[in-house]
């Protein structure tokens, strides 16, 4: 499962599963409860460790320690994993203690010493819909080189651009960006147009498309996606890498 941690409420003290009650991670762990899997695995951002002072994750893997289980987690870099994209996720695992599950060890992948670029992964990619850029955005974002963002563009254009956020700090790399042929994507969001997170192609001047969505995110080309197409962005950019 994938469960957001921002709705945790931090009132209690059990530090386990009373405490997640009110979440999805309770609905996880209720199901969990009822079907009782030798192994369950729970994925979320890097940042899960740091929420609330750690608190959240710790009532997480309490919660599956007091319905049977023997937890622990991990960070995952999907970009020295064969994904074509700098992915960055905290895997939750749990392996039910049984007797006959004593000697089941969870292996770490291991790691490449090599990233799989853009380039490598959109090769033949087959056509599909996409969204497209307003025409002014479009002629902002096509004086961006590939691997550039915001700061290359020229001084005037760069305030016509930030509006106020010129004027504040943070390096705020992720505007007006264009990926680049050579590196891995970017970490796809729900929409590859949204100003905080652009992921414009690194040579036409538009957002990704729904194919290439799916190939950076490892999906095999005949997965069918439904829905409008704001939809099927928001399907892909929320998926595990395959």
């Amino acid at each position: 499962g994938g469960f957001p941690c921002q709705a945790f409420s931090y009132a209690g003290k059990k530090l386990g599963f009373e405490d997640a009650r009110g979440t999805l991670f309770y609905e996880f762990a209720r199901t969990v409860k009822t079907v009782k899997p030798t192994i369950v695995i729970g994925e979320n951002v890097r940042g899960l460790h740091r929420h609330d002072n750690g608190r959240t994750l710790l009532i997480m893997l309490n919660t599956l320690k007091e319905i049977g289980y023997r937890v622990a987690y991990t960070i995952m870099r999907a970009q020295y994993l064969d994904v074509p994209q700098k992915r960055e996720r905290l895997i939750i695992y749990g392996i039910r203690k049984l007797k006959k599950n004593k000697n089941i060890k969870f292996i770490r992948p291991k790691e490449n010493d090599y990233m799989v670029t853009l380039k490598d992964a959109l090769k033949n990619c087959p056509e599909s819909e996409g969204s497209n850029y307003p025409e002014r955005k479009k002629e902002l974002l096509s004086m961006v080189p590939p691997g550039g963002y915001w700061r290359d563009l020229p001084i005037d254009i760069q305030k016509e651009y930030m509006l106020k956020s010129y004027y504040l700090g943070g390096g705020k790399t992720g505007m007006a960006r264009r990926l680049s042929w050579d590196e891995p994507s970017l970490t796809l969001t729900c929409a590859p147009a949204q100003k905080q997170t652009e992921r414009c192609h690194p040579d036409e001047t538009r957002p990704l498309k729904i194919r290439e969505y799916a190939r950076i995110q490892t999906f095999p080309d005949n997965w069918k996606f439904s829905g409008s197409i704001s939809s099927q962005y928001k399907q892909i950019g929320n998926a595990v890498p395959v």
